[in-house]
């Protein structure tokens, strides 16, 4: 089990970039600063100092001389916007960092980071990575209109909403279900079971897996650049890569819409004008 500061994955990227052929001019390299990394004042958090040292840090662990997105992981409510965005300017000067995005941030958050840097003539954020998925909809109040507003792409995590809408009913009965039935999944699965299953039912219907519609749908909403996907083997890499091939027509996507509402507060407006009258 990796430690706290061990940076395990960057590690296994570094290591793969080493072996050259190309491979880091290839890649559009992502990684994120916030996390503690270890016990000293200083070790997590947004501060000028951290940034530059998980910076740093980072770059050794990967083997390259340059992050092209530079994620904040989450909101540092102790930090004031002016210091990190001055410590991000030094690191693209240095040639560093090519770009900056955010993960976790409410829309609120999005604006202030965006205002702030435009106050430093200063480019901002260039994505945000939310949870967003037909069973976490909340982001479509705030987060992805922020986000379209200032021209962030959003990448979503956990698409399949933990493995949820991967078809887990089909594989229990197959006896090949991957989870444990505990935890946050297992609430999820629990409260909305029937809604999944017709879930399940409708994928069948238009003869696609749950997992590939799941990306799909992301897929066409306004504002998703594409979704972080997780797979276990190889063979689940390839199948993912099915979603881009899929169209969801009008039908479906509204079938999709009632099986999981989307979050709207005043009836079916659009996020943000919802909030109005």
């Amino acid at each position: 089990m990796a430690k706290q500061g061990e940076g395990a994955t960057e590690q296994i990227l570094g290591r793969w970039f080493a072996h050259g052929g190309g491979r880091r001019d290839r890649t559009v390299l992502a990684t994120k600063v916030y996390l503690p990394m270890g016990d000293r004042p200083g070790d997590s958090g947004l501060s000028a100092l951290h940034i530059r040292r998980a910076c740093e840090a980072s770059l050794k662990r990967l083997q390259t001389d340059h992050i092209d997105v530079y994620q904040m992981h989450h909101i540092d409510r102790s930090t004031p916007w002016d210091e990190i965005w001055e410590a991000f300017s030094v690191l693209r000067q240095q040639g560093k960092v090519l770009y900056f995005g955010s993960s976790n941030f409410a829309g609120w958050h999005i604006a202030q980071a965006q205002e702030a840097a435009r106050s430093r003539h200063f480019l901002g954020l260039v994505s945000e990575q939310s949870i967003y998925n037909l069973m976490s909809r909340w982001g479509e109040l705030e987060v992805l209109p922020a986000a379209r507003a200032y021209g962030l792409g959003v990448i979503p995590y956990s698409p399949l909403h933990g493995g949820v809408l991967s078809g887990v009913l089909r594989k229990q009965r197959e006896g090949v279900a991957a989870r444990s039935g505990s935890g946050l999944w297992a609430a999820a699965f629990a409260e909305r079971r029937e809604s999944v299953e017709a879930y399940e039912k409708l994928c069948a219907e238009i003869g696609e897996d749950p997992a590939h519609v799941g990306l799909a749908w992301l897929l066409v909403q306004d504002g998703v650049t594409g979704p972080i996907v997780g797979p276990r083997t190889v063979e689940q890499l390839d199948g993912s890569l099915r979603a881009l091939r899929i169209t969801l027509d009008h039908g479906t996507l509204a079938k999709l819409d009632e099986l999981f509402p989307p979050p709207a507060p005043n009836g079916a407006k659009p996020a943000p004008e919802a909030y109005a009258w």
